[in-house]
């Protein structure tokens, strides 16, 4: 699963609320097998483009996605992000295809 951050009001405020509050929440979700953020703003040398954060999820399975996100912690995590995205949240899940490198 990616979940795309829009730039927020406030994009200190998101950063600590994240950092603070949400990632200790998320913490609970019991499953995942990779979790990784990507802080576009760091990654385009300042540029603040329209995504903000880009949050990867990983299980080994749909399903266990499914019971990641069905969880009382992940129940938690879904209900706290109204409390920090005021860009905007996308979430994006699908089947992920590794391309081999040449």
């Amino acid at each position: 699963m990616t979940i795309l951050y829009g730039r927020p009001d406030d994009p200190a405020e998101f950063d600590r609320y994240y950092r603070e509050v949400h990632i200790p929440i998320a913490r609970g979700m019991r499953g995942l097998s990779r979790w990784t953020l990507t802080w576009t703003d760091t990654q385009n040398g300042g540029f603040a483009g329209p995504v903000h954060l880009v949050v990867d999820l990983w299980a080994e399975s749909k399903e266990a996605m499914d019971a990641v996100l069905a969880s009382e912690a992940g129940r938690a995590a879904s209900a706290d992000v109204p409390n920090f995205a005021t860009g905007g949240v996308t979430f994006l899940e699908g089947t992920e295809e590794e391309v081999p490198t040449a």
